[in-house]
């Protein structure tokens, strides 16, 4: 009767535990989605892009920049929407110099050049 008993607890802890375990992993998953939606929602532009250049360059500045904008943004203290330049400016005055990379295209006669193609051109 005491084995049977104790096989019963054990049993129910563990199915405790895993019911546990499983709302640990969707609560964590779903503050890192919010954070995404509540930031796509106020980034436009090229924000996305300098975004994700500082987070491959500097995750740890990036994680406390987002967690920074998503509780301004839930407090109601950011109203306006952020484009890629104001974020940069962001990074800059962080002390944060994210590279990105650029490229200078050039439109000429219907046709887009990059401008190593139309220095090569006027060279030639």
């Amino acid at each position: 009767m005491d084995r049977e008993l104790e096989a019963i607890r054990q049993k129910k802890l563990m199915e405790l535990k895993k019911i546990l375990k499983q709302r640990e992993q969707a609560k964590s998953g779903e503050k890192r989605e919010d954070a995404r939606e509540i930031l796509n929602r106020f980034f436009i532009g090229r924000a996305w892009e300098v975004f994700n250049a500082a987070k491959a360059q500097y995750p740890q500045v990036a994680r406390y920049v987002e967690n920074a904008l998503v509780k301004l943004i839930m407090e109601g203290r950011i109203r306006n929407k952020i484009s890629g330049e104001e974020l940069y400016g962001l990074f800059r005055r962080l002390g944060v110099r994210v590279r990105l990379k650029t490229r200078i295209k050039i439109l000429e006669h219907g046709k887009v050049k990059s401008l190593e193609e139309k220095i090569r051109e006027e060279t030639s």
